[in-house]
C-alpha cells in the first residue's frame, strides 16, 4: 500500500486560508484547521465505507469535501450475492475512483491504530 512516506505528494496549502493554520485565528476556525490536520492523516490509508442499500467499498481515502462526501481511489465494491441470506457469498467489483454520497454513508472503518481511532471520534463531538 502506498502512502505519503512511499514517494506520493500531498497537495501544499500555503496559498489555501481555509486550510493553512498559521493563516487561521485562535478560535473556531483553528479547530477547523485541526480536523484537516487529522484527516490529512488519513490520507491514503485503506478505508471501509458501508452505505445503505447494504454494499461496502474498500479502498484507499482520497479526500472528503465540505459536504462529507468521501473519495475513495483503487476501490472494491462488495455486495451479497442473495440479499436475504447475510452468509451468502460476496460478489466483489472493481471500480477504481469513486465518490460516496454522505446521504448514503451508513458506516465508515480506517485502517489504524487505537489512539488514532480514539481521536477520531472527538471530531464528531
Amino acid at each position: 500500500m502506498e502512502g505519503p512516506s512511499d514517494g506520493q505528494l500531498i497537495p501544499s496549502t500555503a496559498g489555501d486560508p481555509h486550510l493553512n493554520s498559521s493563516a487561521a485565528p485562535m478560535d473556531a476556525t483553528s479547530s477547523g484547521s485541526q480536523h484537516v490536520a487529522t484527516l490529512r492523516k488519513l490520507l491514503f490509508r485503506r478505508m471501509l465505507v458501508g452505505v445503505n442499500d447494504g454494499r461496502y467499498f474498500l479502498g484507499l481515502f482520497h479526500c472528503v469535501d465540505k459536504q462529507g462526501n468521501i473519495i475513495l481511489q483503487d476501490a472494491v465494491e462488495y455486495r451479497s450475492a442473495r440479499r436475504s441470506s447475510p452468509s451468502a457469498p460476496k460478489e466483489e467489483r472493481c471500480l477504481g475512483l469513486i465518490l460516496i454520497p454522505a446521504s448514503c454513508r451508513s458506516s465508515c472503518h480506517v485502517d489504524c491504530f487505537i489512539e488514532e481511532q480514539m481521536a477520531l471520534l472527538s471530531l464528531c463531538k
